[in-house]
């Protein structure tokens, strides 16, 4: 652990620094975070300035996979396929506390389709290549009552099994930041740009407020990265206000169910429903993770919030394939999350069939911009950009160094199933905490139906620079994504602990736990 990744030694970096940062990477998701490891692995001196929490949109409401897409080897796509692979077995790699293999099951009504899937599994395994992740196989019909024993398996032959990857976003999103502060850059959450610096037509820096103070502040920088995903268009126009859109929107919804509902570890895919959308059946944690909607997004939204007609949708469709019957009251939680996808709004595409490939973008002013892309190829986009930035800013190529860069927290070897595993190499820091009370206390569950602990909102605030009960129960802990009635219930308990470790009153532990309430609303 880096023992100063507190907001407040981060603050006093960007206080002391008298030159230019040589890049200034603006937003704090899957796309700024991987810019921003890139920037400072090669030695750059990198900041990057997030405007609310890391992860706080749309980075942390992904369906939680890393994967080639069978939807892009379809639509035979297979550059993007096999680069896609590739970046997957990276992350496995480097981040593997977070991330680890999921066996996928492709139910098959005709004996055809069985081998038809099976043939296109095939090529998704070529493109593999050499890989941590089994090929795929053909099941027959008991088989797959053996894979999917809730499935309602008696209109179905058989079916296919391959494996992808699944991951943890916004644990994720925290890791790098702390990464990025590990290879002695800077970051900070709730600085929010409002504006950028030119000099003689070229952009220099950018104008901030301090969220939570109301400062502001002038930073300079050689380079300006915009990473803002939906937001994107919105900074494009700090720079020039006639700017075309470059983004369009997709909106994807998920709903959390018990395990009790499909009590296996191995997921379902359908490929292509009724209307030609992709649904997935995932086991996460301790609960099932059904999704998603993919379905067209008129504007951004900071705090999306799945729709009625989205959620009828999942539900109905989970109908069709678990024994049991999911119903509105069997929600624990349900999310939306916006996608910035690289298209012109005025293409009048279905948004599942519009490209998630990124492009980076230049301006007449010098500020780069990146669009699209997803959390598989976080990595790739970082390195696409900070390659032009070197450009941009006029420096000598250096070489990336991602590609093996261990991510904080790595482990290798743990038990990724187990209470907690996605602290890595951080759980032994947790549980030697010293100087903060009785630490059987700090290892109680806060309530039965979470892993919350006392320690572990200790741990977010000393180490994790959490700032508000949301970035705790949200994205330190994935509580709210989990259960959104326990996390009110236990909102309180949160709030009284961060009151203390961060030196606030009692009006504070109020309005956090009234804002809060505000939020889980839109996951109820």
């Amino acid at each position: 652990m880096n023992s100063v990744f507190t907001r407040e030694s981060m603050l006093e970096s960007v206080d002391r620094r008298k030159e230019p940062w040589d890049m200034l990477i603006i937003g704090g998701g899957a796309s700024g975070l991987g810019a921003a490891v890139d920037s400072a692995s090669r030695g750059y001196a990198t900041l990057l300035l997030e405007g609310a929490d890391f992860a706080a949109g749309t980075s942390s409401r992904s369906s939680k996979l890393i994967h080639g897409g069978v939807r892009y080897l379809q639509q035979g796509r297979l550059s993007f396929v096999f680069r896609s692979m590739l970046e997957r077995e990276l992350l496995l790699q480097n981040a593997p506390h977070l991330v680890h293999p999921l066996q996928f099951v492709v139910p098959t009504e005709t004996v055809l389709s069985k081998y038809w899937i099976g043939m296109g599994l095939k090529i998704y395994d070529a493109l593999a290549g050499q890989s941590a992740f089994q090929p795929s196989r053909l099941l027959s019909h008991s088989s797959l009552r053996t894979f999917i024993p809730e499935l309602v398996a008696d209109r179905f032959s058989g079916g296919v099994c391959y494996t992808d990857g699944q991951f943890d976003d916004a644990r994720l999103a925290i890791n790098l930041a702390q990464t990025i502060a590990d290879l002695g850059g800077s970051v900070l959450n709730y600085m929010q740009v409002v504006g950028v610096i030119k000099s003689r037509g070229v952009v220099v820096g950018v104008d901030a407020i301090d969220v939570e103070t109301g400062e502001h502040k002038e930073i300079f920088a050689k380079v300006v990265i915009n990473a803002t995903g939906v937001f994107t268009d919105e900074v494009r126009k700090f720079d020039d206000k006639e700017v075309e859109p470059s983004i369009t929107f997709s909106r994807g919804s998920h709903i959390a169910l018990d395990r009790d509902f499909f009590p296996c570890d191995n997921a379902l895919l359908i490929p292509s429903t009724a209307d030609g959308r992709v649904l997935f059946i995932i086991p996460w944690y301790n609960r099932i993770l059904i999704g998603t909607t993919d379905v067209v997004a008129e504007t951004p939204m900071a705090e999306p919030v799945a729709t009625q007609e989205e959620i009828e949708y999942l539900l109905a469709h989970a109908a069709r394939y678990l024994c049991r019957t999911p119903i509105v009251s069997d929600i624990r939680s349900a999310f939306a999350g916006i996608r910035a996808l690289a298209c012109p709004p005025k293409e009048r595409w279905k948004s599942a069939s519009i490209s998630r490939e990124h492009l980076v973008m230049v301006s007449p002013s010098t500020m780069v911009s990146s669009i699209g892309g997803k959390w598989t190829t976080y990595r790739e986009i970082g390195e696409a950009i900070i390659d032009i930035a070197e450009k941009v800013g006029g420096f000598n190529a250096r070489s990336c160094m991602t590609t093996t860069l261990p991510i904080h927290g790595y482990k290798q070897g743990g038990d990724i199933s187990a209470d907690r595993s996605f602290y890595g190499s951080d759980f032994l820091a947790i549980n030697e905490m010293s100087g903060f009370g009785d630490s059987g206390t700090l290892n109680e569950k806060l309530h039965s139906d979470l892993s919350l602990r006392a320690s572990d909102v200790i741990w977010a605030v000393q180490a994790e620079m959490a700032r508000t009960v949301e970035d705790v129960l949200a994205r330190r802990n994935r509580a709210l994504f989990l259960d959104a009635s326990a996390s009110v219930e236990v909102a309180p308990k949160v709030a009284a602990i961060m009151k203390e470790r961060l030196g606030k009153d009692e009006l504070w532990v109020e309005r956090e736990v009234l804002a809060f309430l505000r939020v889980a609303e839109g996951f109820k």
